[in-house]
């Protein structure tokens, strides 16, 4: 103990100053997309299709966009609708219009008592301080390596006051598991005793590929909807953010012609239309599903070492002493420590690393077992990312 100590005091003496707190693009993945801001400029036809892009108009999107969502969802460009940079705000809005105006004719969840939401676990804190904020009642779903308990799932959808669940369900945040084709199938099937439940199915991470260059598909969620006649059940999330430039992208949502006319209704109030030079942007550089594919393996590319380094010191210095996934692809790695997950955390910013907070990956910030850390290692550069790693190691051997 006493030479785990003193590297302890040598990391603080040093006054590191390492975030990896979040899952953000490095600055090498952003460069990749620079070619993209000189495509439309004072000289740029901007027109798609008879659309000028300049002006108003084309509320839900325009063509070229829609028609590049459709070819990476492979759902009908018809069922999409192209927004802004942020998919979240998206299902922020679904959210609000559900509780404002109701979902397809049913009563306003503000008029329906207390809402109930699924929560598989560890997932995305983002979607959980978003229903929290709400003041929805959050209900935590184990998952294992196939996805969320649908035994559970099952279960907790006859009761009406469940009116969603949350979903990432591929190289889902921060597990990095992909959904097995049956969870994809039950999820299909469901039979929500509530009219207006609907699975917020987010596929950010749809375009992107193993860190081998590889495509990991996963089964089409509209597809197997279609065979049961419950296309209504889903609203599918996407966007550019891991593509291009987080922030400034471009999002989309894929929705059935019922949900489609539904959202409509409330969006035409809120606004005329959205950036379309940005989405002119976009359908321009990114062009198709084989383009992108070519453009997602350069990430790949960049990202594989970093998740190798990771994965490299945690086996040299972890083995017996704690457990984590090994991703095949996606922003994270769950690392578990059981019962001293906040220990950890708070002994890596004593050195200087910043994680995000245990227990974020859980409803409520409560993780029942005070055992799961989410590890970020794709910002970094690599010199920061092993000391930070090295740091994480310590801080374990140090609290257990």
């Amino acid at each position: 103990m006493s030479d785990l100590l003193k590297q302890f005091e040598n990391y603080k003496v040093q006054k590191l100053d390492i975030n990896m707190a979040r899952g953000k693009p490095c600055p090498e993945q952003l460069n990749l997309s620079l070619p993209m801001l000189d495509i439309v400029n004072s000289k740029s036809n901007c027109f798609d299709e008879d659309i000028d892009c300049r002006n108003y108009s084309a509320l839900e999107g325009i063509p070229d966009c829609k028609k590049l969502f459709a070819d990476i969802l492979d759902i009908p460009s018809e069922n999409i609708l192209v927004e802004g940079a942020s998919s979240m705000n998206i299902m922020h809005n679904l959210l609000s219009k559900s509780i404002i105006s109701g979902i397809c004719g049913e009563k306003p969840f503000s008029k329906q008592g207390k809402i109930k939401w699924l929560c598989p676990v560890p997932g995305y804190d983002r979607h959980f301080a978003m229903t929290e904020y709400f003041g929805f009642e959050m209900i935590n779903i184990p998952m294992d390596d196939n996805g969320p308990d649908m035994d559970l799932i099952e279960e907790y959808v006859k009761d009406p006051q469940v009116k969603g669940i949350w979903c990432v369900p591929k190289y889902s945040n921060p597990t990095g598991i992909i959904y097995s084709d049956e969870v994809v199938r039950r999820f299909a099937r469901l039979k929500p005793a509530a009219k207006d439940f609907r699975i917020y199915w987010d596929n950010t991470y749809i375009s992107q590929l193993s860190f081998n260059g590889e495509e990991e598909p996963i089964l089409n969620i509209f597809d197997e909807c279609k065979k049961y006649g419950s296309e209504d059940l889903v609203y599918e999330f996407a966007s550019t953010s891991k593509m291009t430039f987080p922030g400034s992208g471009v999002s989309a949502v894929a929705l059935s012609d019922n949900n489609k006319k539904d959202y409509l209704n409330y969006l035409q109030y809120q606004l005329i239309c959205f950036d379309k030079l940005n989405q002119l942007r976009h359908a321009l550089f990114l062009k198709d599903k084989k383009t992108i594919i070519e453009h997602m393996k350069k990430h790949a590319k960049i990202l594989k070492p970093k998740f190798d380094l990771v994965l490299k010191i945690f086996d040299e210095e972890l083995k017996d002493i704690a457990i984590w996934s090994k991703p095949t692809g996606g922003y994270f790695i769950s690392l578990y420590v059981k019962d001293k997950a906040k220990e950890v955390v708070e002994k890596c910013k004593e050195m200087g690393v910043t994680l995000t907070k245990a227990g974020s990956a859980y409803p409520y910030r409560k993780d029942p077992d005070n055992s799961h850390i989410r590890i970020a290692p794709t910002y970094l550069a690599d010199d920061e990312l092993e000391t930070a790693t090295r740091v994480i190691c310590l801080a374990v051997k140090l609290v257990k």
